[in-house]
């Protein structure tokens, strides 16, 4: 972030006002507003491993205008700070960025309306203590830097952050289709600026086919624990019904059981056992003592 307060001439000020007091219910005055510059994002690679194309920035610098900065990306209404009321496009032409391109950030041109309230973090953006921000956008395109391919629609096999020849792959956002808020963050994703990145939104069979997979995860999970669970008993019972000498081998045995042969096995295993109690509890009838008390 520029974290200066701005000094514009008389010109450029009357020009700043009536580009902020478009978002106003009425107009405010100079010493109403605190106007500051926010860099809200470039084409460089993040932290992440990805960067935005130029064309995704000229998306982006129309997209934010009259876009709320709010911080840590939580969006309840008291979060609200500031709003930006125009944004452009820099350029510095020296120097050159990791994919080859001419640097290029989008600038925010941003007001807060001066209130007790918000006072110290006036005072902390102007000392630099409020100073990274993040942006969230919606970015449909997500293309692989070394094949071209959209990792979203069709993944390939490249791993961001990898060189593949002279090639380090990294993911290409474009085609940004909305943009959301800005905050201040502490740990911003891009180095200069900062970029929390939200992509486009999911279509419904895209958001079904990701319930059905965790779905499908869920029960195989389950189906490991009844498993498990299964074996567990099934050496119990080997060892109750045939004693210690079959435990080891039974139990590499049915580690490779389908879970149908081991419901089997186990109803096999319960049947002996029943019958080996009902074998130890069965007592011999009493003998008739001869003839005792019997009269003649």
């Amino acid at each position: 972030m520029d974290n200066q307060e701005q000094n514009p001439s008389g010109t450029e000020l009357e020009a700043k006002l009536e580009q902020l007091n478009r978002f106003t219910r009425r107009t405010l005055t100079q010493e109403e507003v605190f106007l500051f510059d926010v860099r809200l994002c470039d084409n460089e690679i993040d932290r992440d491993g990805e960067r935005f194309s130029l064309e995704a920035l000229e998306q982006l610098k129309a997209l934010f205008v009259g876009k709320t900065g709010i911080f840590d990306h939580d969006p309840k209404g008291e979060n609200q700070t500031a709003r930006i009321y125009a944004a452009e496009l820099v350029q510095e032409p020296e120097r050159v960025t990791s994919a080859g391109e001419v640097y290029t950030f989008l600038k925010g041109h941003a007001y807060m309306v001066r209130t007790d309230a918000n006072r110290d973090l006036i005072r902390e953006i102007d000392g630099g203590i409020k100073k990274e921000v993040s942006i969230s956008c919606a970015a449909v395109s997500q293309t692989c830097s070394v094949c071209g391919s959209d990792r979203r629609k069709n993944p390939c096999a490249h791993r961001v952050g990898q060189l593949y020849g002279e090639k380090r792959c990294h993911v290409v956002l474009s085609d940004v289709t909305d943009a959301y808020e800005w905050s201040f963050v502490a740990v911003p994703a891009q180095r200069e600026a900062g970029v929390t990145k939200q992509f486009g939104m999911e279509t419904d069979g895209e958001r079904r086919c990701k319930q059905l997979e965790q779905q499908l995860q869920n029960r195989n999970a389950l189906l490991n624990r009844v498993e498990n669970s299964l074996r567990q008993e099934i050496v119990r019972l080997r060892f109750l019904v045939e004693g210690s000498a079959a435990q080891d081998a039974v139990s590499a045995a049915v580690e490779r059981m389908s879970l149908e042969e081991l419901l089997g096995f186990q109803e096999t295993l319960r049947t002996k056992q029943k019958h080996l109690c009902q074998a130890q509890l069965r007592t011999p009838e009493p003998q008739e003592q001869n003839g005792a008390f019997r009269m003649g």
